[in-house]
């Protein structure tokens, strides 16, 4: 009986997810979310204490199930040289159409930060570690696709891929916050993060 209920919370938690991603923490209201997960309310509070509970379960989900597999090949050793281009041309495909959830709702993190969700400490930290994730995996992309062209001139200096992962990933996450209101803006943050490798 207790694994039945690990596939439901599971289950409740990429229901859920997609509700909050679509509406942001404070517009989705918990009937939403009952009707999304199926579950009631008693259930949810039982099941992850607090409407924010939830959504912090539905946060670790997105991470773990969307971020992390396309960074992964830019966190493993060796990196390939073309594993940066291969995210962002990911990422330019994902928002590029229109039906799937990043080309409608941009990032889950992103658009908690600019919202008053991203006031409370927890948040802000977790949307900090994100960014610094996606700008240590850009660095390391970086390196790998600049040591693979061959130049003979060695190492890339560290403060110039410190300062272009930096740029990257500042592109990268506004083309996340932009695509909901100006999605050819957001393929041309893409498409510059692209031209920077």
């Amino acid at each position: 009986m207790p694994r039945t209920r690990e596939f439901a919370t599971d289950d409740a938690v990429v229901a859920a997810r997609s509700v909050f991603w679509e509406h942001g923490y404070e517009q989705a209201s918990v009937p939403e979310l009952e009707r999304a997960t199926g579950l009631g309310r008693s259930s949810i509070y039982q099941a992850f204490g607090s409407k924010r509970g939830l959504f912090d379960a539905c946060v670790e989900s997105y991470l773990d199930e969307v971020i992390r597999p396309r960074l992964r090949p830019m966190q493993q050793d060796p990196v390939d040289a073309g594993a940066l281009a291969a995210y962002l041309d990911g990422l330019r495909e994902a928002l590029a159409d229109a039906a799937s959830d990043p080309g409608r709702h941009g990032c889950l993190l992103m658009n908690a930060a600019s919202a008053p969700i991203s006031r409370q400490h927890a948040v802000a930290e977790q949307v900090a570690a994100y960014r610094a994730e996606l700008r240590a995996a850009m660095r390391r992309g970086l390196a790998a696709a600049r040591a693979g062209r061959g130049a003979g001139d060695g190492e890339p200096e560290p403060e110039l891929l410190d300062r272009d992962a930096e740029a990257c990933a500042s592109l990268v996450t506004s083309a996340f916050a932009l695509t909901r209101v100006d999605h050819a803006a957001a393929l041309r943050c893409v498409d510059a993060a692209r031209a920077m490798i």
